[in-house]
């Protein structure tokens, strides 16, 4: 296969085929081919939508059996067999046994379509334009979404954004440890700050895309108190924190807090596009049709979906991420500890995790040293000054193991070259 296809007919906009130059063929677990036969161990994990690793074999085998048995495809928001076991499992193995009382509203596929949906929402119930996000934020692409998210490499004053969005510090933004909580509190109680007050408040309890930045379980629960006090919507985006990424199912659960509104995608339908929003019942405003999208039942999503979820019967499986979690985190802080003059920082919780790097382009050079070596993993931050995790949670150990060896020697690799440059 020739990959100069994707150049020469590909939009330009086609990014993560620029760090891993290859054409990809087959997948298992936590371990991908391509099309010459090379292995690479994943801990790019789609992004975080392949929390369930490549081909878990029984979210295989139920896909396979549905489509055997000529199950609807696609029925929009008609009642389906799929979408009622799917609303079954969910309810009976997540949110019951949380004591969580949600509705569930299925919308578009991506992440971004149920970020969307939250802002139209709690505008809707609240009468109320005006959204609270925070620095470094990642919500998606389409204008909604991108109005609340940080990251100016994103943004152009041509889109229309910032769409009546008020950006505040995300927790331990300043060094000097100001706390953005009190901030909000201060111009929330000054009638004349200029600060309207909201409709609700969108915040990720631990920031991916932005850098691997970790919300306090304190900051988290003094903002719950704040938008309780004030009469603000919570809205938390767990789409990519979600779905085990800590350990738990939510990201939100270690600080005890019960958001409004909870939006969840990528993993829900195991890499499938599946898109859900979360509200508490009287929350759930709409009149019928009043929010639609066409590719808001996609059963194959629901079936996968619904079959991850067994995972989630008992404890187990949290047990093994957090396990896990605690080797990646010990290799992480060795890897700072060995080479101090690179990496100023590794943090993370359950099974995400970053390096961070004050040195411009050092990052970048792992992730291209690790791909030569067999190993994939991407970078984050606004300057991509932070090597990211985020392998499946179903990561063997050999493959766990395998990886951090590769990235160690990534790591040491990307130091000499540097030494080497500035010798």
């Amino acid at each position: 296969m020739d990959i100069g296809i994707f150049e020469q007919y590909e939009s330009n906009v086609r990014g993560y085929i620029r760090s891993f130059p290859t054409i990809f063929t087959t997948a298992k677990n936590s371990t991908i081919m391509d099309d010459k036969g090379k292995t690479y161990i994943d801990f790019f994990g789609g992004a975080g939508s392949l929390n369930y690793g490549h081909n878990d074999p029984a979210v295989k085998a139920a896909l396979i059996e549905y489509i055997q048995n000529d199950g609807i495809t696609n029925a929009l928001d008609k009642a389906t067999k799929a979408k009622h076991d799917f609303i079954v499992a969910f309810q009976e193995t997540i949110l019951k046994p949380r004591d969580m009382e949600y509705k569930i509203q299925f919308v578009g596929p991506t992440g971004t379509n149920a970020v969307e949906t939250a802002l139209k929402l709690a505008r809707k119930v609240k009468e109320r334009s005006n959204v609270i996000a925070f620095t470094n934020a990642y919500h998606g692409h389409t204008l909604g979404a991108l109005a609340v998210t940080g990251n100016e490499f994103y943004h152009d004053n041509y889109y229309g954004v910032p769409l009546n969005v008020n950006k505040l510090p995300y927790d331990n933004y300043f060094d000097q440890g100001m706390d953005s909580m009190d901030m909000l509190s201060h111009y929330l109680g000054d009638a004349s700050s200029g600060f309207d007050l909201p409709a609700a408040v969108i915040v990720e309890t631990i920031q991916g895309e932005g850098g691997i930045n970790i919300a306090s379980v304190k900051w988290l629960q003094k903002l719950s108190k704040l938008c309780q006090e004030k009469d603000i919507l919570l809205v938390i985006d767990d789409i990519q924190v979600g779905n085990g990424r800590t350990g738990d199912f939510f990201s939100f659960e270690r600080a005890g807090i019960k958001p409004d509104i909870i939006t969840l995608s990528k993993s829900i339908g195991t890499g499938l596009p599946m898109s859900i929003v979360l509200m508490r019942p009287e929350i759930d405003q709409w009149e019928p049709g009043e929010h639609t999208g066409t590719f808001r039942g996609n059963s194959l999503a629901f079936i996968a979906g619904a079959t991850a979820l067994e995972r989630w019967k008992t404890d187990n499986f949290s047990k093994e991420i957090r396990a896990k979690g605690e080797k990646v985190g010990a290799a992480f802080r060795k890897l700072q500890e060995q080479h101090p003059n690179y990496i100023v920082d590794a943090r993370g919780l359950g099974m995400i995790w970053g390096l961070e790097s004050e040195t411009e382009g050092f990052c970048g050079e792992v992730s291209h040293q690790a791909f030569e070596r067999g190993l994939l993993m991407e970078t984050a931050g606004a300057g991509d000054q932070v090597l990211k995790f985020l392998a499946p949670l179903t990561i063997s150990e050999k493959e766990l193991d395998e990886g951090l060896k590769l990235l160690e020697e990534s790591v040491k690799a990307a130091v000499e070259k540097f030494d080497k440059e500035a010798a």
